[in-house]
């Protein structure tokens, strides 16, 4: 039997399936919103109500807040931002979020194939590492990058609401300032030195992102970077405070996570889809790291 696919969100339908009042946000509620929305955070966070089991995003969306705070899962990380402070979900990760967060700010939904233009260049996207998966969730801006992002957010947001996408180049244009202006303030927040450690960390972790159906051991993913699993491990735990290992475990569980809450596929299905074989060993990886076996969460979620 082939393995199922992990079902994905578009913004409409996960707003019509979690979202109460969703009617509140109607430019939000057509299939143009795959390409692009933006959004005040203080109007739609409260359009939900209940905890939202973890969801495979379809684009990158990034979070801006100017006051209160919000919590996210962004793969196996879990991330708090403040004022100033910047999440970016990058298309192809797992998210999920609960409800209780007060805070103001924008939220920015943008798909590559609008900052790609039609012109179909994708080379416009390798510039910007930032939105690579091994990049960091949170995004620190200083006072004077705060502001100028905000600045083109604010403009994004008034074109939206006059013309929604019927000007592309204009909302592109003011994206790649957007992603420029992160770019830099991700490079800078770096630290000073990105050593040998953090690069085969980020690298590993790319790997991780697309291989995680088919490499599940230390040893695998040395081989395919041309490392020892001695040395790999040092270095993902230098960098990450994680062993390799944790990460490789975590990330499968996550994506158990979003089968569980997103299809009635046997457990057993749902473990061929995370590349193992042993339903009883994914039912115990499972419960090691959520706490639960994996039909307990599938009711949990069922429930809320």
């Amino acid at each position: 039997m082939p393995a199922p696919s992990i079902h994905t969100y578009a913004p409409r339908d996960y707003l019509r399936q979690f979202a109460a009042g969703a009617a509140a946000v109607p430019q939000l509620l057509t299939a143009a919103a795959e390409q692009f929305f933006i959004v005040p955070v203080e109007r739609l966070y409260p359009l939900f109500t209940q905890a939202l089991p973890p969801t495979r995003a379809t684009a990158h969306t990034c979070l801006l807040l100017t006051s209160g705070t919000a919590t996210m899962h962004i793969g196996p990380e879990r991330c708090t931002i403040g004022p100033g402070e910047l999440l970016l979900v990058r298309a192809g990760q797992v998210y999920a979020f609960e409800p209780g967060d007060q805070n103001t700010g924008l939220l920015c939904h943008f798909h590559d194939d609008l900052l790609i233009g039609p012109a179909g260049r994708a080379d416009a996207l390798a510039a910007f590492s930032l939105l690579h998966f091994w990049g960091g969730p949170v995004v620190r801006l200083d006072a004077g990058t705060a502001g100028f992002v905000e600045n083109l957010l604010r403009r994004l947001l008034v074109e939206y609401e006059a013309h929604a996408l019927e000007h592309p180049r204009l909302v592109r244009a003011y994206l790649l300032a957007l992603l420029e202006e992160l770019h830099q303030a991700a490079v800078t927040d770096l630290p000073v030195a990105q050593d040998t450690a953090g690069t085969l960390a980020n690298r590993f972790k790319q790997l991780v992102a697309t291989s995680l159906s088919s490499l599940h051991l230390v040893s695998d993913y040395a081989e395919r970077l041309h490392v020892t699993p001695n040395y790999l491990t040092k270095a993902v735990r230098t960098a990450t405070g994680k062993p390799p290992a944790r990460w490789i475990e975590e990330s499968i569980v996550l994506e158990a996570k979003v089968l569980l809450g997103h299809s009635t596929w046997p457990i057993s299905d749902i473990a061929q889809r995370v590349g193992l074989s042993d339903p009883s060993y994914f039912s115990r990886l499972f419960k090691k790291h959520a706490g639960l076996s994996p039909l307990a969460y599938r009711k949990k979620v069922e429930k809320s």
